[in-house]
């Protein structure tokens, strides 16, 4: 029969997503997660000890009787299962990271526990969109991109405005969408690449270079501006580089001040689990409510034809699921 701390654990088993703080490196993000994981399974009530009956040495209760002993049979509790021989009953679980974050970075980031790993690996698989926020300051050139690298040149930025910046994303934007017909190897005189178009649902076919699908800009304060972008196959260096190309199609220099991503596929900033919510409480909640929005979408009323966002569920039969959880459950 499975323990309390079992079937909690079969349902922190999925794929959910926190908001991950700038500065912190995403190893102490799933590290600290996984160590509030294993404090909520072992904090749940334990089985009771198992009894077992032994034959006891007793005094003989008769005070003007010969000395002697007395053998009793007596129900006693089985202390080498007690949790301060055998340990907690979870040591370790599986939690996974999707699409990384670098430390310069914050936002949306995906993790899984458990079998949710097998999601987790097709998402990383898919063709998915990402957005992110970019902060970037005009004037400055440095050795790696962002504010807090060397600085390697300073230059003016009064000539820029906000017209100029606007044409030079549609430049780079145009682009990136003739990368992005090139690389997803349909024939663009085929109806299906035509349909495809409109909804927005072509993608790179196999590995390609990161590419822009979306950019604008949301916030122009010179030397103070905000774009927000939609890519694919990107990383966080790259943005930083867009931002410093930027700078020089503007015939001025530009530096990234900071990266947030508010989307990984069908994870948004409205599902990041905040610090405070890094509890195994709030991290079922979390599974549970991707689980419900998956079989939503699965009704044919409200399927939806992004397939880049759609990822597959966890299959397994009853059997195999009390298999795996009891294997995890010995740590």
């Amino acid at each position: 029969m499975a323990t309390t701390a079992v079937r909690v654990f079969r349902q922190l088993e999925g794929i959910f997503c926190v908001y991950k703080p700038s500065g912190v490196h995403w190893k102490l993000v799933r590290d600290t997660i996984e160590t509030n994981l294993l404090k909520g399974l072992n904090a749940t009530p334990s089985q009771p000890l198992p009894q077992e009956v032994r034959f006891l040495a007793l005094e003989s209760g008769d005070s003007e009787a010969p000395k002697g002993l007395t053998l009793s049979a007596t129900a006693v509790p089985v202390l080498s299962k007690h949790i301060r021989v055998t340990g907690p009953e979870f040591q370790h679980i599986k939690v996974g990271v999707g699409h990384r974050l670098d430390s310069f970075s914050s936002g949306v980031l995906v993790l899984a526990v458990g079998k949710g790993n097998r999601i987790l690996n097709d998402f990383q698989r898919a063709q998915v969109t990402r957005d992110y926020t970019l902060e970037g300051e005009f004037g400055t050139a440095t050795d790696d991109f962002s504010h807090t690298g060397r600085v390697v040149e300073r230059s003016t930025y009064d000539h820029i405005t906000q017209d100029k910046l606007e044409r030079v994303l549609a430049v780079l934007e145009g682009a990136n969408q003739k990368a992005l017909l090139t690389y997803s190897n349909i024939d663009m005189r085929s109806q299906e690449a035509y349909e495809m178009a409109v909804q927005g649902l072509l993608v790179p076919d196999g590995k390609s270079p990161p590419i822009l699908t979306g950019l604008r800009c949301t916030h122009f304060q010179p030397p103070n501006f905000t774009l927000e972008v939609q890519c694919l196959n990107e990383n966080q260096k790259y943005l930083c580089k867009v931002v410093h190309e930027i700078g020089l199609e503007l015939r001025s220099t530009a530096v990234c001040k900071g990266v947030r991503r508010t989307r990984d596929g069908p994870f948004t900033l409205q599902d990041a689990l905040t610090r405070h919510q890094w509890t195994a409480f709030d991290v079922k909640k979390a599974i549970k409510k991707y689980q419900l929005s998956k079989k939503g979408k699965k009704h044919p009323h409200s399927q939806t034809k992004d397939s880049g966002s759609q990822l597959p569920e966890v299959k397994g039969t009853r059997d195999e699921n009390e298999s795996s959880s009891n294997k995890a459950a010995a740590g």
